[in-house]
């Protein structure tokens, strides 16, 4: 979002070499307030459209499962009352749920890796805003017009929701992209658009599930479009169409050798010319983007991490409704504390490491606080105001390590000072660590209703969230050491700094 500053380090050739640094100075105009709210609206969308689906599952569960015609002179034939049935029981209906959740998020992580290739290749506005528009085609007909016309088949639902997972995979590397190099806080600000977008998904299901749960579908729908529609006018994909950006080329420097004849003295001079050609910056290959420092390790990190996330996302309002047989409009709405807990924690985390200058030495503390929250939130009776706390406070501490993971450290991997000769490596890093990300989340939602089945309570599903959390934790552990190192010698560097002024003035 904003420009970098083009800062040039001489090797030991003399041979100058750009370099890619944070700037140290924002100047934000009105194209960076545009930007930062056309990419935050464009993707609180896409995210709202994800949580409709799982806020409505236990409608759906019902919907496919057959009831006992109970009306006291039945006026249609019982075959015909359970025309929608596409399993024996609402348990079946559950697992089945869980399948589309898996397919979903196994589409869209394959789909993260091919966005951000192309991400760094075609026009970002272009290829975010189809995302969108065949996002809405898909979702239209996977919950609405297959309630219309009574399609009740396993093959169109599971067809439409993997093309969904693919085209919804544009959305996340295109914004982070557009939004370009931010400080930690301000993208700590922005990545809250997911958490914005389930709130709000959330509150359309509450609003619309009572006149049948294609109706939360249908709004969604209408919503994305015109969202879509907007974007495509509106957005400005790079600072360098509004003539803001500094372009940072790869500086290729050349010697030529030329003998001039001194016609005076008749001695003969070599003169070395140096030339320096410059070369178009190219997008970084997929291969080259997995090397990159910090880059494997985060994803696996990410992995295990929104596995832990994604499944309070699709799940929570299920668990709640299933375990406590709230009202389903109660449990989507109360759902939405732990998403604001992921805002505060992102928020917050961004600020301190920034301040810091680090990031992990925010993430792995947060992550370990998580762990004994997630004891205590499996644990809790049936207590709204004691849900509501616990929960807010595991989305600051699950939530907030996630949003950062996803945006401010994906846009410091893909803006590292090794790139300075391929700056387009932004798009293609957030794919690959959000990617990652995706398939552990995939492998999750198989897993998470085979444990409730398996042993018949909530709990365990818990434990198997405590344990990627841990594991969260050791992937990222080499790195937390090491930027503790650093951060132990930035204060004993500045305490002896304050020592020598005391002394000096003495």
């Amino acid at each position: 979002m904003s420009t970098n500053t083009n800062i040039s380090s001489e090797t030991d050739d003399n041979v100058t070499t750009p370099l890619i640094q944070r700037p140290t100075r924002h100047r934000y105009t009105l194209y960076h307030l545009s930007t930062f709210i056309l990419t935050f609206v464009s993707y609180a969308m896409l995210h709202a459209a994800r949580k409709v689906f799982s806020n409505v599952k236990s409608t759906m569960a019902e919907e496919w499962s057959p009831v006992a015609n109970e009306t006291i002179r039945p006026i249609k034939p019982d075959n015909i009352w359970n025309q929608t049935r596409l399993f024996n029981s609402p348990g079946d209906a559950t697992i089945f749920l869980g399948v589309l959740d898996a397919l979903f998020m196994f589409s869209y992580a394959t789909g993260l890796f091919i966005s951000g290739i192309i991400g760094d290749r075609f026009d970002l506005r272009i290829v975010l805003c189809s995302g969108m528009i065949v996002t809405a085609i898909m979702i239209f007909l996977f919950g609405v017009l297959s309630e219309w016309l009574h399609i009740y088949k396993a093959a169109w639902y599971i067809s439409f929701w993997i093309l969904n997972g693919l085209a919804q995979s544009t959305g996340w590397p295109c914004v982070v992209a557009i939004m370009g190099n931010c400080r930690g806080l301000i993208f700590g600000i922005w990545s809250a658009c997911a958490s914005v977008g389930n709130i709000f998904g959330a509150a359309l299901a509450a609003s619309f599930l009572t006149y049948g749960y294609e109706y939360p579908f249908l709004v969604c729908t209408v919503l994305l479009i015109c969202c879509a529609i907007i974007c495509f006018f509106a957005i400005i994909p790079s600072p360098a169409d509004v003539g803001m950006e500094i372009k940072h080329v790869n500086t290729s420097t050349e010697e030529t050798t030329t003998r001039v004849n001194d016609r005076e003295t008749g001695e003969e001079t070599e003169i070395i010319v140096k030339t320096s050609e410059s070369t178009a910056t190219k997008p970084i290959t997929f291969f080259r983007a997995w090397v990159l420092p910090g880059v494997a390790m985060y994803s696996l990190c990410y992995a295990c991490l929104k596995l832990v996330n994604y499944s309070f996302f699709f799940w929570l309002p299920f668990y709640l409704h299933a375990k406590f047989r709230w009202q389903e409009s109660d449990a989507d709405l109360l759902s939405t504390l732990y998403d604001v807990g992921g805002i505060i924690g992102g928020i917050v985390g961004g600020l301190i490491s920034d301040l810091a200058g680090l990031r992990s030495i925010v993430v792995v503390p947060a992550l370990l606080t998580a762990i004994p929250m997630l004891f205590v939130f499996s644990g809790l009776a049936n207590d709204k105001t004691a849900n509501g706390v616990v929960m807010t406070v595991t989305g600051v501490f699950i939530g907030g390590p996630a949003n950062m993971i996803s945006a401010a450290i994906t846009a410091d991997l893909g803006r590292q000072e090794i790139l300075a000769a391929s700056d387009q490596a932004l798009s293609t890093v957030t794919g690959i660590v959000d990617g990652t990300g995706s398939f552990g989340a995939a492998i999750g939602q198989v897993l998470i209703p085979l444990i409730e089945k398996r042993w018949k309570d909530w709990r365990f599903v818990f434990y198997f969230f405590v344990l990627m959390t841990f594991v969260t934790c050791c992937c990222i552990l080499p790195l937390f050491i090491r930027e503790c190192k650093i951060a132990i010698n930035k204060i004993k560097t500045r305490y002896a700094a304050h020592r020598q002024r005391n002394y000096d003035t003495i």
